[in-house]
């Protein structure tokens, strides 16, 4: 659990938020529930509550459950219907544990609401099942289709990450533009353009070297689009490729035996470096000590990764589709993700022209101070409000 102090108040909002995404390795979801709750902790006028999924806590869990993905893994092999059970357990906990503490509202972060008596948010991040359901497993989809329905409708309000899935929302469920809210994420402090001193140690523990390699952030699954990376990566000259290689950050995720056999003759020859998770005090060395950023998705709600980049000074090579063009705006190269001889133009060319890369990377910085957390917590209050009215 994190160590910072709940400020009191007696009239503060008393916000229930669902923060089990913070049991597993923080994701972007993750990152969400995370940065957004520690905001609130410091504002006084916010008292958040924070459901764990057998019990209620006013601490932030900053640490993840060990083990936790195996555990998940075991139970999906052994239960038939496991996420419908699941869900009925944790309704029960929420519904139970709420006995003992009283909400002015509640906030699910993560789609999909719990049953609850009073005002409730709902984070809606995107809708990548429908847009893109080649990228997800069946069982994931089936969930999705049940329950975000119902989730919808119990939503007294909607928060989305940007406008570009607001209009998703409207275009695909109907629903009434004065009930969606988008607010912008933010970068945490953290994330600041380093020297190639403070990062030597995350490095060289990677097997990096400052200034002298592509990076990737986002966990592997298809709708990442790693495989055209690859094939955009291939095209570079075989001396570029051992110079500069490619080191991709995140877990693995669902439909994955493409994309790893993929990569497997490249991870063989040393030029694609897979680093799995990375934990998050590392991230900043890591997106700073890049020659760029590259992250061709082909489909974000928001992409917070393109954000911390820009923030660390390192140039950012991104998709042009969804929301990231919301995000990166012009401090960035926009590219259609599936042409991969366009990417592997604008990586030599990053590489290449030393001006072309600092122009990038004085834009990013720029652009990026203009994203914070506290900001997303202020107007993400002004619509809990508006919920309560």
């Amino acid at each position: 659990m994190t160590g910072a102090a709940v400020v009191e108040d007696a009239s503060a909002l008393r916000v229930g938020i669902n923060a089990i995404a913070l049991l597993s390795p923080r994701t972007g979801i993750g990152q969400y529930v995370y940065q957004l709750s520690r905001e609130f902790l410091s504002m006084p006028s916010v008292s958040p509550l924070f459901f764990y999924g057998t019990k209620w806590a006013k601490e932030l869990r900053s640490t993840p459950i060990e083990n936790i993905d195996r555990m998940k893994s075991a139970v999906k092999s052994t239960l038939r219907c496991p996420y419908a059970l699941l869900r009925t357990g944790l309704q029960v906990g929420f519904t139970t544990g709420l006995w003992r503490h009283t909400l002015d509202l509640y906030h699910d972060p993560n789609f999909l609401a719990y049953r609850f008596s009073g005002p409730t948010v709902i984070t809606v991040h995107d809708l990548s099942w429908i847009r893109h359901p080649e990228t997800h497993p069946k069982e994931r989809i089936a969930a999705m289709e049940r329950y975000f329905p119902r989730s919808l409708e119990r939503a007294s309000r909607i928060l989305t990450d940007c406008d570009f899935v607001k209009q998703e929302l409207i275009e695909v469920f109907g629903v009434a533009p004065a009930r969606i809210h988008p607010v912008l994420l933010g970068v945490a402090a953290e994330f600041s353009p380093r020297p190639a001193v403070a990062c030597a140690e995350a490095l060289a523990a990677h097997g990096l070297e400052f200034g002298h390699y592509f990076l990737s952030v986002g966990t592997l699954e298809p709708r990442k689009n790693i495989t055209s990376l690859i094939d955009a990566f291939s095209m570079l000259p075989e001396d570029l490729q051992r110079r500069y290689p490619l080191a991709l950050v995140g877990m693995r995720g669902w439909l994955t035996s493409g994309i790893e056999a993929r990569i497997r003759p490249l991870v063989d020859k040393g030029v694609v470096k897979p680093l799995g998770y990375v934990a998050d005090e590392q991230m900043p060395m890591l997106y700073s000590g890049a020659a760029a950023f590259v992250f061709p998705s082909l489909y974000e709600g928001f992409g917070l990764p393109p954000l911390e980049a820009m923030a660390c000074g390192t140039p950012v090579l991104a998709s042009n589709r969804s929301s990231l063009p919301e995000v990166v705006g012009d401090a960035g190269v926009s590219l259609d993700p599936l042409d991969c001889e366009a990417w592997a133009q604008a990586m030599r060319r990053v590489i290449e022209d030393g001006d072309f890369a600092a122009d990038l990377a004085a834009r990013g910085v720029a652009r990026a101070q203009g994203f914070t957390w506290r900001r997303t917590a202020e107007e993400t209050l002004a619509v809990y409000r508006r919920a309560m009215a």
